[in-house]
């Protein structure tokens, strides 16, 4: 059974799930799970994890995400990119250069961003992508999310467009972040590409494509090309236990703290492995109780 993180660079038109699917039956498994949903249109970085690796979904530590785009200014659509009914035309914007870059930094840090309504958000327990394709708009609470830096790659003043790189914290809506640089510049913008080139820690250089999964799976070498489970946790210190302390934790014994030498003062979770350097799961330092115990296994 394969167990790691195989990072895919997800083509466009792919839901994140259709890439799960896919996968299922490349790998002939089912316990797949990823990272982070990408819109259909969005191509890179989506890590899968594999076998026990799934249970890593709901506990990521590193959730930062780099983004390259580009953006037409001038317009407007209901999806807030390209591939969305146009609402809106700005014939008299006109941005510079100058412009675009004396923008930019009231976006960067902890900002409000309203989700669009194509999106997957859930509002009465409906998904807004729902309610929008049957032409209902809903009220949408603005949310706090992080960008930790935005970078102009490109600018072509003649065309207005742009090609920016973007650094943020999960559940930022790129594309809404470049509608709002657009009405900061008199106007509106649309997304009209995306590629994800960094997430939970892996590049476009960590990822393949299908064929090149099929390839491995026929060779029999997919095994050598998945990332250990433990990067996803490598922000986290080292903690080892021994034989007999490995065997308690695996069956859910709570090990006193005194007895662990590596565990630090201020240090809640941590990467424990056994005596042979084989990754357990990740620990949780309880300090009011004094007691080491799992916080998940793989």
């Amino acid at each position: 059974m394969y167990q790691g993180v195989l990072c895919m660079n997800k083509p466009q038109n792919f839901t994140s799930f259709d890439m799960i699917g896919k996968l299922r039956g490349i790998l002939h498994m089912k316990k797949l799970g990823h990272t982070g949903t990408l819109d259909p249109m969005a191509t890179g970085v989506l890590p899968i994890l594999v076998g026990r690796a799934a249970r890593a979904c709901d506990m990521l530590p590193d959730e930062n995400k780099t983004y390259r785009a580009e953006v037409q200014f001038g317009i407007t659509t209901d999806t807030e990119d390209i591939w969305g009914k146009q609402t809106a035309a700005f014939p008299d914007m006109y941005v510079t250069e100058e412009a675009l870059k004396a923008v930019l930094p009231r976006f960067l840090g902890k900002i409000l961003q309203i989700p669009p309504m194509y999106s997957a958000i859930s509002i009465g327990g409906k998904r807004l992508y729902t309610l929008a394709r049957q032409g209902i708009e809903v009220e949408r609470p603005a949310r706090q999310v992080r960008v930790d830096a935005i970078q102009l790659e490109a600018f072509d003043e003649a065309a207005q467009t742009a090609q920016l790189s973007i650094s943020c914290g999960k559940g930022t809506y790129i594309r809404t972040l470049l509608a709002d640089i657009g009405i900061a510049l008199g106007g509106g913008a649309v997304m009209t590409s995306l590629c994800r080139t960094a997430a939970c820690g892996f590049t476009l250089r960590d990822c393949y494509d299908f064929a090149q999964v099929e390839t491995f799976c026929k060779a029999g070498t997919l095994q050598a090309h998945l990332i250990p489970t433990d990067h996803l946790f490598l922000m986290y210190p080292v903690l080892h236990l021994s034989v007999q302390q490995a065997q308690q934790y695996r069956n859910g014994v709570k090990l006193p703290l005194g007895q662990l030498t590596e565990a630090f003062p201020h240090q809640d979770l941590y990467r424990v492995y056994g005596s042979q350097e084989e990754f357990l799961g990740v620990g949780f330092a309880n300090r009011e109780t004094e007691l080491f115990q799992v916080r998940k296994n793989f």
